[in-house]
């Protein structure tokens, strides 16, 4: 079975562990190739439709799992019991439902090992719920796919874990930046153009168009010394 490179990324990430949840497994690519290639002794795989759940089913079959893969219909992790898995992944949504998943289960999440979240729209908000909420980052990681930057935090529920950063690491990763990452340049080189983009729009000359523009510009200035410092 041969994985994208965004599922890759996600594996690549996930250290051998007994059990494994997949929450929005979609096709349950992830915990198949997990089971099947020895990162965990049991798999679940977790999905609020009942579609995506029976091709991940399905593909199971295919592929000649057994047992050791197990399928829930359900929202978020609700289908698990406390302390039922180590490992948690949940991607392929957004950073907004990402972060009411882990708010709806508090206590689930503190009874997991380590979860890793890959958002596919808002990383910022899931990054600033994180950093604020009692979380230790273990790692963040970036990779991209067809134009695509996706970004990956590996992290746990731990008290007094919360840090406070200026708005801007929010939306740069700053474990990433003071790392350079490989990627780093050439994605924060994308929120430039993105920013550039969105300033071609702003066409008003209200105070509110003003300020936006002016709040981008500032951005814009801030990214582009942190390439230079790359």
């Amino acid at each position: 079975m041969e994985l994208s490179k965004r599922l890759n990324f996600i594996i690549e990430n996930i250290d051998n562990t007994s059990v494994l949840a997949d929450i929005g497994t979609d096709h349950g690519y992830i915990p198949l190739y997990a089971v099947q290639n020895g990162l965990c002794s049991k798999a679940i795989a977790i999905d609020i439709n009942k579609d995506p759940l029976d091709k991940a089913k399905l593909n199971a079959i295919l592929e000649g799992a057994g047992d050791e893969l197990e399928f829930r219909l359900g929202s978020g992790l609700k289908p698990l019991e406390n302390g039922e898995v180590e490992v948690a992944v949940i991607a392929g949504m957004g950073g907004n439902l990402i972060r009411d998943i882990l708010e709806d289960d508090i206590e689930k999440v503190s009874s997991i090992g380590y979860l890793i979240l890959v958002p596919a729209q808002n990383p910022e908000v899931l990054r600033e719920y994180l950093y604020n909420n009692d979380y230790e980052i273990i790692c963040e990681d970036l990779c991209e796919e067809d134009g695509i930057y996706y970004e990956l935090f590996k992290v746990r529920k731990k008290s007094g874990e919360s840090v406070k950063l200026d708005s801007i690491y929010y939306e740069v990763s700053p474990k990433l930046l003071m790392q350079r990452h490989p990627l780093m340049k050439e994605f924060l080189n994308s929120k430039v153009e993105n920013y550039k983009k969105i300033l071609s729009f702003i066409t008003d000359s209200t105070i509110n168009a003003k300020e936006r523009k002016t709040a981008i510009e500032d951005k814009i200035n801030i990214i582009t010394n942190m390439i230079n410092f790359l």
